[in-house]
């Protein structure tokens, strides 16, 4: 009998959860791509749960108007590369993880090969572009999306699967990436809830424990705290719908 103890009795112990739940978010491999605002919170949570491996993608800098919302990085890693500092981080908040720190930003060429192999990905980027590029190549390799986004007081946390897509969301063209996190004005609290929840669609899929947001958005105005469901209609649905619509 092991005299270490249970770092996840509690969490084992959650009904629908036990361990088989907690055996699969072991055996798991997680892409977090983005350690910003979205993916440091997403990346402790994950780590902190259970996660066997999770491979952090990202190629920027930490700067130190990152800190207030990016909290897993100190003022002495203010020059550092992003994932550089975070795998050390949860390396000492969650030794039993693997973070594989990955420096590169993924691109039409090489977004396949860094995603692949992966059971589910955590897309904390900050463009649509990026955000196209990771759920078109997920989409292809069937891996679902965990999708948060941040602007100002707002958030908005989804996922997207085989008959939920982004681009039936946001269907397009989109305007130009001025407002991102780096150059827009960004409520730090509003990270960390977004992200946290984004962190929980992650090992709910994993786990295959309570039930995916796939299928709904929801959003969070952080001037009242308050939440809001939205329903999103079956990619399968919305194509029908629009053949109609041309007929």
């Amino acid at each position: 009998m092991s005299t270490h103890p249970d770092l996840f009795a509690r969490q084992r112990g959650l009904s629908h959860f036990g361990d088989e739940g907690q055996i699969s978010l072991e055996r798991a491999s997680i892409a977090i791509v983005g350690l910003g605002g979205l993916g440091c919170p997403a990346a402790q949570y994950l780590a902190a749960a259970g996660a066997g491996s999770l491979t952090l993608i990202d190629d920027d800098h930490v700067s130190v108007t990152n800190l207030h919302r990016q909290i897993l990085y100190t003022p002495d890693d203010v020059g550092r590369v992003k994932v550089e500092a975070a795998a050390e981080a949860l390396a000492r908040q969650a030794p039993q993880c693997r973070a594989l720190p990955r420096k590169v930003r993924l691109t039409s060429a090489n977004a396949r090969e860094e995603l692949s192999g992966h059971d589910v990905i955590v897309d904390g980027t900050d463009t649509m572009a990026a955000r196209r590029l990771v759920e078109g190549v997920a989409h292809d390799l069937g891996v679902p999306v965990i999708w948060g986004a941040v602007a100002g007081w707002h958030g908005q946390v989804t996922v997207f699967d085989d008959t939920h897509r982004l681009d039936d969301v946001f269907p397009g063209p989109d305007p130009l990436d001025l407002d991102v996190c780096d150059g827009g004005a960004v409520f730090g609290p509003t990270c960390g809830q977004v992200g946290t929840m984004m962190a929980a669609e992650a090992v709910k899929c994993v786990a295959g424990a309570g039930t995916s947001l796939a299928g709904t958005l929801v959003v969070l105005d952080g001037r009242t705290g308050r939440w809001r469901d939205v329903a999103l209609a079956a990619a399968d649905s919305l194509s029908h719908q629009r053949g109609e619509e041309r007929t």
